[in-house]
């Protein structure tokens, strides 16, 4: 999961992002999101943000669901995570359709105004500049891929195995977190994790959590 040649810079990240507002919804560095933006608000961020340089909006929580209703300002977590825009196409019923890679997670220092519906804020990137890297800190595998097992058979869900055996530590973990359907609160907590191994182990807990729910979790392991 290497950057791509265009990703910018952790100095040349900028002070102030549209951001937008997602319940349940996870973007972790390097990881891809595909967005169906039909808004008028967030078409206009849309707009707005294929003109920049770098095509980079920020995609955070709201502690509350948010509404389309006008003036609607749900308070937001404090940390979300940036992407760049990859492909974009318009629809004919006026959408747009495109793709966000993950660079780097942010706080969000404060919002300022603006004039076009949606939100922008204040980026402090500092405390996450090593998201701009790989991250090849060791997981548990065997322990997640098992569990794992487990979890999509509870679910009813089908799954390409050979391809997740194949994937690469970080690109697996990134990806389990973005799709499976955990709580946004879940959600928030593995975008806070510091690093690899602890995201990793922050999946595996939920990922158990859920089986003992349903009383599918059967001997622990260890």
């Amino acid at each position: 999961m290497t950057r791509h040649p265009f990703d910018p810079s952790f100095e040349r990240l900028p002070s102030t992002i549209p951001v937008f507002p997602l319940s349940g919804v996870l973007l972790l560095p390097r990881g891809r999101l595909p967005l169906n933006v039909f808004e008028p608000r967030y078409l206009a961020m849309t707009r707005d943000v294929l003109a920049e340089e770098f095509r980079i909006i920020g995609m955070i929580q709201p502690t509350v669901r948010e509404t389309t209703e006008p003036g609607n300002r749900p308070p937001l977590y404090k940390t979300g995570c940036a992407g760049r825009i990859i492909s974009f196409s318009e629809t004919g019923d006026g959408r747009y359709l495109m793709e966000l890679v993950g660079l780097a997670r942010f706080d969000v220092v404060e919002e300022v105004a603006t004039t076009r519906g949606y939100r922008r804020a204040v980026a402090n990137w500092s405390p996450y500049r090593t998201d701009l890297e790989d991250d090849e800190s060791h997981i548990n595998r065997d322990r997640l891929t098992t569990a794992l097992r487990d979890y999509f058979k509870a679910k009813g869900l089908k799954a390409d195995w050979k391809a997740i055996e194949g994937a690469p530590d970080e690109q697996l973990v990134t990806t389990l977190a973005m799709v499976c359907p955990f709580a946004p609160s879940e959600k928030q907590a593995l975008l806070e994790s510091p690093d690899l191994a602890r995201r990793a182990g922050v999946l595996l807990t939920l990922i158990e959590m859920s089986l003992a729910q349903r009383g599918d979790a059967g001997q622990p392991r260890h």
